[in-house]
């Protein structure tokens, strides 16, 4: 990435920076925006970023109520002699009329991706130009917190791999929806609800056979990872993996259409439904102790998340041969000098960019003249 312009974006007005290294660092007090920006990058990957915020939270507080104050991202990528711009922000979008959806009849607002100006089909088109990964602190907790925030990590770098897999989700989500208001209001018949299961079950087993593929493949780069592995086995927990395991793909769908019928009393009772992807889990455990990692002590949950990252980040460089964008939120604060250098000199050792953020300059010695090293005050940046 050599540029990155922010419009209205959280406490930027305007911003403008040109990337002439490998690397950036960003440091400065908290609250001055630093993770502001990362935030804004990790908008170049499908999904809702690294805070998981939503469309509205992204715009300036003192463009609120402003209605042309519209918020965008845009940056160039430049590999080789090839440039190319992309662009995301959001868009008045059409209420949707057709009765089924909760926001149905309303107007809201959608995001939009332009790639080279051209409108792109939404934020799934970006997984094809460019890949986003990213080290936070919250994500210390991954292992404790409930298996939604492990789905959605795995998906995350799932769709790095295959560019489908973000479309999919999005489509079985509202197919899964859509079920629900039926069995909810008593308006569908079983022809209508049968071709919904179809398409449920159908999305379904090829999210859950994307997540097994990606799984074994980060399991085999993790065993690689030399002095960074930690001794750890990742594997996808849930109905339609077990189907997965021991039969085809069509069986898997066929069990899995079943399984909705069976429960469509019980799922209009609960909403949603008992079984599905949706339900999954990504498990991890410690090899040497076969000690599961939300058991781990707190020091190897964090190389073991770490080792993940490099595993993906090492896939990635060598599968799609484009290293990804790492964007590392105060790292420093997290790890000791001697794991970030290993860590800095890991990932830009695969060819991957580094922007990484902190309170202390003194922390990212192991990056002295292989980054441009930024000062970030009160949404100024210098």
């Amino acid at each position: 990435m050599t540029r990155l312009r922010l419009t209205e974006f959280r406490n930027y007005q305007s911003l403008t920076l040109d990337v002439p290294v490998q690397s950036v660092v960003l440091t400065g007090p908290n609250g001055a925006g630093k993770t502001n920006v990362l935030e804004a990058i990790s908008l170049l990957a499908p999904g809702r970023g690294l805070r998981r915020a939503k469309l509205a939270d992204f715009a300036r507080t003192e463009s609120a109520g402003d209605a042309s104050a519209k918020w965008a991202v845009a940056v160039e990528l430049t590999r080789g002699a090839d440039t190319t711009r992309i662009g995301t922000g959001v868009e008045a979008s059409q209420p949707d009329e057709g009765g089924l959806e909760p926001s149905a009849g309303r107007p809201t607002e959608r995001r939009v991706v332009r790639i080279d100006g051209q409108s792109a089909r939404g934020p799934a088109a970006l997984a094809e130009i460019v890949a986003v990964r990213w080290l936070t602190p919250q994500m210390d907790r991954l292992f404790v917190e409930g298996a939604s925030h492990r789905r959605r990590f795995l998906d995350q770098i799932t769709g790095g791999y295959d560019t489908n897999h973000a479309a999919r989700i999005s489509a079985y989500d509202r197919t899964l929806r859509q079920r629900s208001v039926l069995l909810r209001e008593g308006r569908g018949d079983r022809v209508w609800l049968g071709a919904l299961e179809e398409t449920i079950a159908e999305l379904g087993v090829a999210i859950g056979a994307a997540r097994r593929d990606v799984v074994s493949r980060l399991s085999a780069a993790m065993a690689d990872g030399g002095e960074v592995n930690p001794g750890a086995h990742l594997a996808v927990q849930g109905d339609v993996e077990v189907w997965l395991e021991g039969q085809p793909a069509l069986a898997a769908e066929s069990n899995f259409r079943e399984a909705l019928e069976r429960g469509r009393d019980q799922d209009a009772l609960t909403g949603g439904a008992a079984t599905g992807p949706h339900r999954s889990d990504l498990a991890v455990w410690q090899t040497a102790r076969d000690m599961p990692a939300y058991q781990c002590s707190t020091g190897e949950q964090k190389a073991i998340l770490i080792a993940i990252v490099l595993a993906d980040v090492r896939l990635l460089a060598t599968t799609t041969g484009h290293a990804p964008v790492v964007l590392l939120d105060e790292v420093g604060a997290h790890l000791d000098e001697d794991r970030r250098d290993v860590l800095f000199d890991l990932v830009l050792g695969l060819g991957a960019q580094i922007w990484a953020t902190g309170t202390d300059v003194k922390m990212f010695r192991g990056l002295e003249d292989r980054a441009q090293f930024l000062k970030v005050a009160a949404g100024k940046i210098t």
